[in-house]
């Protein structure tokens, strides 16, 4: 896909609508400003940097090794829509990471975030040479696993109090796809 204006410099992945890129320090207005906008669509699921030194925590947490923070932005005007992780990226014969995402309130529902997910599968299948990613939801989150089942993940297990979110031990399910099941269009 190409790439044809200044908004769209720098991006890692294209789709139709929406390209993938690097989180920068000034990025931090607009992308807080919009995490904060969306506070009440992701709770009480995830709860993204809502402030300017959080996001830049963020960015400084994307320059290890073992962590990867994606934009999706708009493709024409190159809007902040939400953002991609990819965290805990094991090397060696494991190739795996875990994936996290969140669209901004005003473009949930719009499939900003399905082709954003492909995006970010097309890079760590890809570029990464990752050969697995997991994707942990809660299990009253339907919507994000209507978005990770649309992408080719299959249900593995459950995991009971598998992480903390806001003081809570919450379950979790795990969801994940190979390489191999996401180049046949999730199928083995």
């Amino acid at each position: 896909m190409r790439l044809g204006n200044r908004a769209e410099r720098g991006a890692l992945e294209a789709g139709q609508r929406t390209f993938i890129r690097r989180g920068r320090p000034g990025d931090a207005d607009e992308f807080t400003e919009l995490m904060r906008q969306s506070r009440e669509h992701h709770r009480p699921w995830s709860f993204p940097p809502t402030r300017n030194e959080e996001f830049l925590a963020l960015i400084e947490r994307a320059r290890a090794d073992d962590f990867e923070l994606f934009l999706l932005c708009k493709r024409g005007d190159g809007a902040i829509l939400g953002f991609l992780n990819l965290s805990q990226i094991f090397r060696g014969p494991f190739l795996n990471a875990y994936l996290g995402y969140a669209v901004g309130g005003p473009y949930a529902g719009r499939r900003y975030m399905t082709e954003g997910i492909q995006l970010v599968l097309g890079h760590a299948f890809g570029a990464l040479g990752l050969h697995r990613i997991e994707a942990n939801i809660q299990p009253g989150n339907e919507r994000s696993i209507a978005l990770a089942k649309g992408a080719g993940f299959r249900l593995e297990g459950f995991s009971p109090r598998y992480l903390k979110i806001d003081g809570k031990w919450r379950d979790h399910e795990r969801w994940a796809i190979l390489a191999e099941e996401w180049k046949n269009g999730g199928k083995e």
